[in-house]
């Protein structure tokens, strides 16, 4: 299946290319390069533009069809919680921009599939074990633009009689291969290498939630299942009786970030203890995936535990 991947340089997209591309299938990239990292999909076509530009439908439509693209993975937007509550409208312009882009690139060109990456930002200040009907109240623009992005796929699924899937991911982490490691120091797992790397304490914000130990818990899928899930996905879209459906992407376990930290911690010598920190306004105290309904329709499931996701970031990192 030849398969546009915007975003396809990233971290989480340059897994997906690598997948792809080993079973068979032909990616080909668009990103802006802001985040991606080339020497990632080395030998796979990649061109360089913004999506949210002014030109980038046309250049969409006339790529999909000189490229005969099947179907489209976007990936690429603006992810920064705390940035889009400095920069609202610039969020909103960039993500909703080029997704606009994708679908009318898509239409012009006659292509149908669409997997959208969506992000468990959709469900705000949610607790406990979250399901895909459970409500959406993103506390923050960046999770806005994915709810919207969703809303407006569905819209145009409904209209112009595609077939979309949007994938809510949870927290993803490790690394496939070493060489597509995860670079920027926004998650938590690369925040805390990051720290150790350079001598500082890795700092924890919040004991006193009610969970088993004190600090919040979350749910930690590896990138290599969350690619893998992609593909699922991708091959079931042009089947799909709906012309949008939701699925959550996570393992369905919860560990916490005290957890995490000293995982981290016993794998790398000298790490200095973690420091305590205030909580952080808006953190939930527990939150989960549940994961039943893509491992009921697709028969997809996370096959990478916490030790898997610490000792391939600790490795990439070496």
């Amino acid at each position: 299946m030849r398969v546009l991947v915007t975003g396809g340089s990233g971290y989480i997209g340059a897994h997906i290319c690598r997948l792809l591309r080993d079973r068979g299938d032909e990616p080909i990239i668009v990103d802006d390069l802001a985040n991606g990292v080339p020497e990632r999909v080395a030998g796979l076509p990649l061109h360089e533009f913004d999506l949210s530009d002014a030109s980038a439908t046309a250049r969409l439509e006339r790529l999909m069809v000189d490229e005969r693209v099947e179907a489209v993975i976007h990936l690429a937007a603006r992810k920064r919680a705390p940035e889009s509550v400095q920069r609202p409208l610039w969020y909103h312009q960039q993500n909703q921009g080029a997704l606009t882009a994708v679908i009318e690139g898509m239409l012009a060109a006659g292509v149908q599939n669409l997997v959208f990456s969506s992000s468990a930002a959709v469900y705000g200040d949610a607790h406990g074990i979250v399901t895909e009907d459970s409500p959406t109240q993103p506390v923050n623009p960046y999770g806005e633009t994915k709810l919207a992005g969703e809303w407006l796929a569905a819209a145009a699924a409904r209209a112009h009689g595609l077939r979309v899937t949007s994938l809510r991911y949870f927290n993803v982490a490790g690394t496939g291969w070493p060489e597509l490691a995860d670079t920027a120091a926004l998650n938590l797992v690369p925040m805390v290498l990051d720290a150790i790397e350079h001598g500082r304490a890795p700092e924890i914000y919040g004991d006193d939630y009610e969970t088993p130990d004190g600090t919040c818990v979350r749910d930690y899928v590896h990138v290599h299942d969350l690619a893998d899930a992609h593909l699922a996905v991708l091959d079931a879209v042009p089947r799909q009786e709906q012309p949008h459906r939701v699925y959550n992407i996570g393992t369905g376990v919860g560990a916490s970030v005290r957890e995490v930290v000293e995982g981290l911690r016993r794998r790398v010598p000298d790490a200095l203890p973690a420091v305590m920190r205030p909580r952080r306004p808006g953190d939930p105290a527990a939150v989960v995936a549940d994961v039943s309904s893509i491992a009921t329709d697709l028969g997809w499931r996370a096959r990478h535990d916490l030790d898997d996701i610490l000792d391939s970031a600790v490795a990439a990192r070496r």
